[in-house]
C-alpha cells in the first residue's frame, strides 16, 4: 500500500494511457463497455460537481482577495489578471498558427460515443430524463455560469459587509469542495483515463492523438519560456535592470517549483529569490504569497494549448471570437485553482464543457495533458511572479504602507485541526 502511495498522479496516468493503448486492440467487448460504463458514470459524477467546485472555491478567494491591502491588492491583482490573459493571448495565436495544418481534421470526431470501437457503457449518468433505460439521470444543482455568479455576489457581499459567519461557512466548503477533488476526482482520474485511450486504441486513434500531442507539449513548454523573458523584459526596463540577470536570479524558485508542483510550496524560495532583484522586504512579502494565488500564466499557457489542440482534433470552433470570452472566464477561474494536482484543470473543466463544449474524451485528454505538464507551468507561474514583484516595486517605490498583508495569515482553524488559506498549487 506505502508502494502504491508513493507513485506520483503523473506515473499513474503514463501508466494508465500506455496499458489503454495497449489493451485497446485486444480489449473483449464485454469489459472494455464495463470499463466505459465506469467512464460515463464518473463523467456524470463530475458534471454534477463541477459547479459546487466553482462556486467553493471562487467565493472565499473573492472574499480573500477583499481583505487585502487597499488599492495594492487591486493593482496587484489587475496586473495578475492581465498578465495571466496576455498569456492566453500568446497561447492562442500561436496555437492557431502552428496547430492548424498538423491538426485539423485528427479523425476523432467519433469518439465518445462508443461507434468507433464498438464499446458501449451499460449504464450512462446524463443531466436530463431521456428514453432509454438506462440512463441515470443526476442533474447538477447549479450550471457552471450560474455557479460562477453566484460565487461573485456571495464573495463580493462577504467583503463589503464583513459578514465573519458567512466568510467561515465558505472557507469551510472550499475544505470540503478540495476534499472531494483530492479524494474523489484525482484518485478516479488514473482509470478514467484507462477507459478514454482504451477507446481511442480501439478505434484506431490513439497514436495519432499521441503523436501529435507531443508536438503540443513541446510548444506549450517553449511558451512558459517567452512567457517568462516577456515579462522579466517588462519588468527589467521598468527598474533598469538586466531581464536576463533578473530571470537567472529566479532559478532556484523555478526548480524547486519543478520537484514541488507546488506554488503555496515554494512561497519561500520565491520569496528569497525575489529580493535577489532588489525587491524590498514589504512588496516582497506582499505580491509573492498573493500571487502564489492569482498569477497562473504559465497554467493558462498549457490550457490554451491543449484546448486549441483538443478542437482542432475534434472540428470544433477555434475562431477568436469563440475562443476569446473562454480566456476571459478562464482567467477568473485561475484564481480559483485548489491545492491539489491538476487543481487548475478540474477548476477549469466546467468551463470547457460549457464554453468549449468539450464531452468526456476530451475532457479527459485535457487531463491527461495537463497534469503531464503540471510542474512546469506551476515553475512558470512561480517564476512570472517574481518579474510582478518588481513591477509592484517601482510602482509602490518599495514600500506598501502599514495595511499590507499577507493573503497567507487569511487563515481558518477547522474543528479538526487543519487549515485553510489562499495558496494554491497550479
Amino acid at each position: 500500500m506505502k508502494l502504491l502511495k508513493s507513485v506520483p498522479l503523473l506515473g499513474w496516468i503514463i501508466l494508465a494511457i500506455v496499458l489503454g493503448i495497449l489493451l485497446g486492440p485486444v480489449m473483449p467487448l464485454w469489459l472494455g463497455s464495463a470499463f466505459l460504463t465506469y467512464n460515463s458514470i464518473f463523467s456524470g459524477f463530475l458534471g454534477f460537481v463541477v459547479p459546487l467546485i466553482i462556486f467553493g472555491l471562487v467565493a472565499p478567494a473573492i472574499a480573500e482577495l477583499g481583505k487585502g491591502a487597499g488599492k495594492w491588492l487591486g493593482i496587484t491583482a489587475l496586473i495578475a489578471y492581465g498578465s495571466t490573459i496576455a498569456a492566453g493571448l500568446l497561447a492562442y495565436f500561436v496555437s492557431r498558427w502552428l496547430f492548424t495544418a498538423p491538426l485539423s481534421g485528427g479523425g476523432v470526431e467519433a469518439i465518445g460515443e462508443g461507434e468507433a470501437s464498438g464499446f458501449e457503457p451499460y449504464i450512462t449518468l446524463v443531466k436530463a430524463a431521456g428514453d432509454s433505460a438506462t440512463e441515470i439521470v443526476m442533474p447538477p444543482v447549479l450550471d457552471v455560469m450560474s455557479a460562477l455568479v453566484l460565487a461573485f455576489i456571495i464573495g463580493v457581499g462577504i467583503t463589503s459587509f464583513h459578514s465573519k459567519v458567512l466568510f467561515r461557512g465558505v472557507v469551510e466548503f472550499r475544505t470540503i469542495i478540495e476534499a472531494v477533488i483530492r479524494r474523489i476526482v484525482v484518485p478516479a482520474l488514473p482509470l478514467f483515463i484507462f477507459g478514454i485511450f482504451m477507446d481511442l486504441s480501439a478505434s484506431g486513434s490513439a497514436v495519432t492523438v499521441i503523436t501529435k500531442f507531443l508536438l503540443v507539449a513541446v510548444v506549450s513548454f517553449v511558451l512558459t519560456l517567452v512567457v517568462l523573458l516577456v515579462q522579466y523584459s517588462i519588468a527589467g526596463a521598468m527598474n533598469k535592470q538586466n531581464p536576463l540577470k533578473s530571470l537567472w536570479n529566479m532559478r532556484d524558485a523555478y526548480f524547486t517549483a519543478l520537484g514541488t508542483s507546488s506554488s503555496a510550496a515554494t512561497i519561500p524560495v520565491t520569496l528569497a529569490s525575489t529580493k535577489k532583484n532588489k525587491v524590498s522586504d514589504a512588496v516582497a512579502g506582499f505580491v509573492v504569497p498573493l500571487c502564489a494565488t492569482i498569477h497562473l500564466s504559465g497554467s493558462m499557457v498549457k490550457i490554451t494549448c491543449f484546448s486549441i489542440a483538443v478542437l482542432l482534433l475534434t472540428g470544433g470552433d477555434v475562431s477568436f471570437g469563440a475562443y476569446f470570452p473562454f480566456i476571459l472566464m478562464l482567467g477568473v477561474m485561475m484564481v480559483a485553482a485548489p491545492g491539489v494536482p491538476g487543481g487548475a484543470i478540474a477548476a477549469a473543466a466546467g468551463l470547457l464543457v460549457q464554453m468549449l463544449h468539450f464531452g468526456e474524451v476530451e475532457v479527459g485528454l485535457m487531463f491527461a495533458a495537463y497534469i503531464a505538464l503540471d510542474s512546469f507551468g506551476t515553475a512558470t507561474n512561480v517564476t512570472g511572479d517574481g518579474a510582478l514583484a518588481m513591477i509592484m516595486n517601482k510602482l509602490t517605490r518599495g514600500n506598501l504602507g502599514t495595511q499590507a498583508q499577507d493573503p497567507e495569515d487569511e487563515i481558518v482553524e477547522l474543528a479538526d485541526g487543519t487549515e485553510t488559506g489562499s495558496g494554491a498549487l497550479a
